[in-house]
């Protein structure tokens, strides 16, 4: 007989593999998994409402298929124990987070609560299946809680990326704003610059034509004067006869 394939460690305590089937051609995916066999009458309800709630699980190995049936039998108080500390080693050993979102975290004890509705079903079938009720409302919480938060996520990117474009264009403008004040601080400086020398050749002009317009009335003077002076000589001198 092959060996039986490893199966992931789970907290969930299962039963021993057996063989279903020596080969799989000709299977569809919808084949039926046959019951336990040799299973007192008294278990059978039981066993059937664990499969319903907790699936046999199935493995392959060289073209043979295995399943694995979750355990009936009660769980002691030293098993409740060992499952505590089953779940502390393995959230060590696999390193989850011990706040925030932690898939790792999440899928454990999620094994654990299995596990724990395992147990009471055993005890009492109802108490289980009501247990099973809020595992599975609980899980529906989640995954809403976790659409939510990945709509969210996308809306928050989608936002970001906007702002990112905005932030691109207000950028393009400002840079296109400061070269346009450069130019016209240029273009100012060259005005003042031309009405500086515009004022300083006004100034000299003006500085000229002053001293053109005194030297003109100064020549005057002295014309008026000496003209004066010739008519005085004129008229000061005495007729001759």
């Amino acid at each position: 007989m092959a060996n039986n394939l490893p199966q992931a460690q789970s907290l969930v305590k299962y039963d021993t593999k057996i063989q279903v089937s020596t080969s799989l051609k000709g299977k569809g995916k919808g084949k039926n998994i046959p019951g336990r066999p040799n299973v007192p009458a008294d278990k059978a309800q039981i066993e059937d409402v664990l499969n319903s709630v907790l699936p046999p699980r199935e493995s392959t190995e060289d073209g043979q298929l295995w399943v694995q049936y979750v355990s009936s039998n009660p769980a002691t108080t030293q098993d409740v124990i060992k499952l505590q500390e089953q779940l502390d080693n393995l959230l060590e050993l696999r390193q989850a987070r011990e706040t925030g979102i932690c898939p790792i975290r999440e899928e454990l004890y999620s094994q654990c609560f299995d596990e724990l509705i395992r147990q009471l079903t055993i005890i009492c079938t109802e108490r289980g299946l009501l247990l099973l009720r809020v595992r599975d409302e609980l899980r529906m919480t989640i995954q809403s809680y976790q659409t939510l938060y990945e709509s969210s996520i996308a809306y928050g990117m989608r936002k970001a990326l906007q702002a990112e474009q905005w932030r691109a264009e207000t950028d393009a403008d400002i840079k296109k704003l400061i070269e346009e004040c450069e130019n016209l601080t240029a273009e100012v400086d060259e005005l003042d610059q031309e009405i500086e020398e515009i004022e300083q050749k006004e100034k000299e002009r003006e500085e000229i034509e002053a001293r053109a317009h005194t030297e003109e009335i100064e020549f005057r003077k002295k014309t008026n004067q000496r003209l004066k002076d010739q008519l005085e000589a004129l008229l000061s001198t005495p007729n001759s006869k």
